[in-house]
C-alpha cells in the first residue's frame, strides 16, 4: 500500500477514487508513565514514555486506515493526514485519514 501526503502519485495514474478512509485510536496514559512524566517536568526535557505512546498510537491508527483502504480494494492512499486531540484528562485521540485510490497497473 502506497501512502503519500500529496494529492497525486508521481509516475502513477489514478484510475478510481474510492473515498475517504480513516483509522483512529484513543490512547490513555498509565499511572507509571504519569509519575515519571511528573518528575521529568521538574528537570525538563523530552518525556520519552509519552513520545513512545504517541508513536505506537500513530502506528495503530495508520494500520487501521490501511486496513480500511485494503477492504475497498485500494492500491494507495493519497493526502494522508494525522490529527490528535485530548479526549479527556489522561487520554488522547490519534486519527489518520486520507483518500483511497486505485492506480493503473
Amino acid at each position: 500500500m502506497k501512502l503519500v501526503n500529496i494529492d497525486y502519485l508521481p509516475g502513477e495514474e489514478i484510475t478510481e477514487v474510492l473515498g475517504l478512509v480513516k483509522g483512529q485510536i484513543v490512547q490513555s496514559k498509565n499511572i507509571g508513565r504519569d509519575i515519571m512524566a511528573g518528575l521529568k517536568t521538574i528537570v525538563g526535557g523530552e518525556i520519552t514514555a509519552y513520545t513512545d505512546m504517541i508513536k505506537l498510537a500513530r502506528s495503530m491508527a495508520t494500520k487501521r486506515m490501511v486496513d480500511e483502504a485494503e477492504s475497498l480494494g485500494a492500491d494507495a492512499i493519497i493526502n494522508v493526514r494525522y490529527g490528535s486531540s485530548s479526549v479527556m484528562g489522561g487520554a488522547a485521540e490519534i486519527i489518520a485519514y486520507g483518500t483511497a485510490v486505485k492506480i493503473k497497473k
